[in-house]
């Protein structure tokens, strides 16, 4: 091959190696955005959290203690996780995380949509598979509150099959002779991060898995760790 040629190929080679990463992230990016900018001010909302057991039966039934955990648990490992974001982060008060807390409902929802229409089989042909979502201008009065650039939104909620459960869960294998499979319990996280002064979601991360556990405080960690994968620290 002659030198010319093949130090094209070489070149072509390393920025589809540099490239494919960088476009296969793109779907938890909206257009035009890739880090922080050095010195924004980044806000920590209050994760919204709630874990079940999941009955015989297959109904998940709340559990406050368990719920209780977990939100200390992921609070401490978010708190410990700060300092790796790369930039100066704000924590809520009680008061303040209560008179935000319609936000946080707010985010919940449209976390859901950009899960199911975003991430998953119902695409919006309006939205051309970019990643064009906003939670408008209610955003604003986070920004008005603490003075930050950008909020950390995070919504979890976690299931575990009961011991009634795991046996009807056996029982039904046996009978089917491990054709028929009975849903255990699933952890579902959402994570993003919003502009305060548009209100746009820049990044989006979702975790789907029927493993992990928030009632400890190591695995609790591992989650947060998963949800926040490749979150856009700043450079």
């Amino acid at each position: 091959m002659h030198l010319a040629t093949l130090g094209r190929a070489v070149v072509g080679l390393v920025a589809l190696t540099f490239a494919g990463p960088a476009m296969a992230q793109s779907k938890n990016l909206a257009p035009g955005f890739t880090t922080l900018p050095k010195g924004a001010k980044l806000v920590l909302m209050p994760t919204d959290i709630e874990l079940f057991s999941i009955s015989a039966g297959g109904i998940p039934e709340p559990k406050a203690d368990w719920t209780e955990a977990a939100l200390k648990h992921f609070k401490a490992a978010l708190l410990a996780k700060q300092q790796n974001l790369g930039l100066p982060t704000i924590e809520l008060t009680s008061q303040q995380a209560d008179e935000l807390d319609e936000i946080n409902t707010l985010h919940g929802a449209v976390a859901r949509a950009i899960s199911v229409h975003h991430f998953g089989q119902l695409q919006l042909p309006t939205k051309e598979g970019k990643l064009d979502w906003s939670l408008g201008e209610p955003a604003q009065a986070i920004k008005k509150m603490t003075g930050a650039d950008y909020a950390l939104f995070s919504w979890v909620r976690d299931s575990y099959a009961s011991d009634e459960r795991k046996a009807a869960m056996v029982a039904i294998a046996i009978l089917t002779m491990g054709r028929a499979v009975a849903t255990g319990g699933m952890q579902t996280g959402y994570a993003s991060l919003v502009d305060l002064n548009t209100g746009r979601v820049m990044w989006f991360n979702r975790l789907l898995r029927q493993s992990g556990d928030l009632r400890e405080a190591a695995t609790a960690a591992e989650t947060l760790e998963m949800l926040l994968d490749k979150f856009p620290v700043s450079q």
